[in-house]
């Protein structure tokens, strides 16, 4: 039976289009669902920002008249204007145990993006760096993460059949929070904050801390700007990614940095896993998912780490010190047993030496693939 390509182009299609991981992997014992509102602001041109400098086509696969397969293909041209890359993104992949399906799924992806003269195909990757990305290559026995993508383990094994290869990797570690604090990372930071006069800010509430949103993303564009395929983000890419994410952002898990005249030179935002929580309302907060969320939220064992920045102007001058002794007393304070690193480009090496001092697990790694065009 023949592989049928519908792209999608109405709402119907596009809620069947986010629905369909939520049946492959029904349950899943790993797999993390994502918000499903979230999905749908991200995949709307009407919703996400990123659509003022992306293109981006969707399609499903059928096969005997049911959904088998779905891919993204997005063209960001802010990546192409500074990595002078003319390169397609492919995106939201997801197929049955059928090679059918995804030579289907990526032809239609590559033969889009010849038409638009592009001259190579990567991913898994999102419209910006902050979605999802990298396919799950490692680790397919451990739980996935609210920022991670996780994928069965013949995904990898159809695409470089299909004459994908490597572009970059990601590695993911877990880490347990010490019983004591680490009287060394104590004294690298405590000197760090004295003699580059630092000092960490204290917020009491979200809305104090709601302040610096706008100097978290720009630290992020200074100190992300050298990474894999990073772009910066305009405004208001920046006010969505606020909208939607800082109602979730615990301020006593997230230490910020600030200079002498309160400019911020690093951070780290780190949460209570959610993981646990979304499977059980399976990516919808109503009508009760939310209560889900909110319990995780204020009882949690384990922590997920998701952005970490410092200035490059105070890069390997012990201020990560400062945020890990940050984070190991509140995690200590609140019962965290264990945190998620969530994925770290394995070329980063600044970020993987911060975990030096901890008896960490490299216990996933996620790849990037790419495909030169014909």
């Amino acid at each position: 039976m023949s592989i049928e390509m519908r792209e999608v182009k109405t709402l119907g299609d596009l809620k069947k289009f986010i629905g369909f991981p939520y049946k492959l992997y029904k349950n899943h014992p790993y797999w993390v669902p994502p918000l499903f509102m979230d999905e749908m602001n991200t995949l709307r041109k009407d919703k996400n920002p990123a659509f003022e400098h992306c293109e981006a086509k969707y399609w499903l696969a059928y096969k005997n008249k049911r959904i088998v397969g779905r891919i993204a293909a997005i063209i960001n041209q802010l990546y192409i204007d500074k990595w002078k890359n003319k390169f397609a993104r492919f995106g939201w992949i997801d197929f049955i145990d059928d090679k059918e399906v995804s030579k289907a799924l990526l032809e239609t992806a590559e033969n889009w993006a010849k038409e638009k003269g592009m001259t190579a195909v990567h991913g898994p990757l999102g419209f910006t760096d902050l979605d999802y990305e990298g396919m799950l290559i490692e680790g397919f026995d451990e739980l996935g993460t609210l920022a991670t993508i996780y994928n069965y383990p013949y995904y990898p094994e159809h695409i470089t059949q299909l004459g994908y290869k490597k572009d970059t990797d990601w590695m993911e570690y877990e880490l347990p929070v010490p019983e004591e604090p680490n009287e060394k990372i104590a004294r690298v930071a405590e000197i760090a904050l004295r003699r580059n006069k630092l000092r960490l800010l204290n917020a009491r509430n979200k809305k104090e801390l709601l302040k610096y949103a706008k100097d978290l993303f720009d630290l992020i564009d200074v100190a992300y700007s050298n990474l894999y395929g990073v772009v910066p983000l305009t405004e208001k890419q920046v006010n969505a990614y606020v909208k939607q994410y800082f109602g979730f952002v615990k301020p006593e898990f997230v230490p910020v940095i600030l200079d002498e005249k309160g400019k911020m030179v690093a951070f780290g935002v780190t949460m209570p896993s959610l993981s646990k929580a979304l499977q059980k309302c399976r990516g919808r907060i109503l009508p009760f998912g939310f209560f889900h969320l909110l319990n995780a939220l204020k009882k949690n064992d384990r922590a997920d780490l998701y952005l970490v920045a410092v200035h490059p102007d105070y890069q390997g001058k012990g201020i990560n010190a400062v945020m890990i002794n940050e984070m190991n007393l509140v995690y200590k304070k609140l019962g965290i047993k264990k945190a998620e690193s969530n994925p770290e480009l394995e070329t980063n090496h600044l970020v993987q030496a911060q975990w030096k001092y901890f008896p960490r697990r490299q216990h996933k790694r996620r790849r990037c693939f790419i495909k030169h065009l014909k």
